[in-house]
């Protein structure tokens, strides 16, 4: 199946902690960075996730924001570094491609967030991702 999500990372699931409604599953991406996804507990069964199980992380180009460094004092529990390779900006939006220990996410940011955080090939960065935006596929 074809996706519109750019972002597309293949991993493994390492934990999982179910809830009546929702479920918080960690995943340790190929690249060795952890990420964790909260999903229904209902798409958990579904998907029969257990430790083990072969999955890809989808995270819409949208729903990642991008910082200079690590940030303290946040919800957000993705939080992986990396190294802008690549920078398309327009007049009002750009997309930022990063390298993350061998895999890949693209953030659609604003061209003025660009701009101020001085972002260029190059750049270290670290994705933040709240868990509650990352969908999982089962492998």
């Amino acid at each position: 199946m074809s996706l519109s999500i750019r972002n597309q990372i293949a991993g493994t699931v390492t934990a999982i902690a179910t809830g009546e409604a929702m479920t918080t599953v960690k995943v340790r991406l190929e690249g060795g960075q952890d990420i964790t996804a909260a999903i229904t507990t209902d798409a958990a069964k579904e998907l029969g996730l257990a430790a083990g199980s072969s999955v890809k992380a989808l995270v819409k180009a949208t729903e990642v924001a991008l910082a200079t460094g690590p940030v303290k004092g946040l919800s957000i529990r993705n939080q992986i570094a990396g190294t802008v390779v690549d920078v398309a900006a327009g007049p009002a939006m750009a997309s930022v491609k990063v390298d993350v220990n061998g895999g890949g996410l693209t953030a659609a940011i604003t061209a003025d967030a660009v701009e101020a955080l001085g972002l260029a090939a190059g750049s270290s960065v670290v994705a933040l991702i709240k868990a509650t935006e990352v969908s999982l596929q089962a492998a």
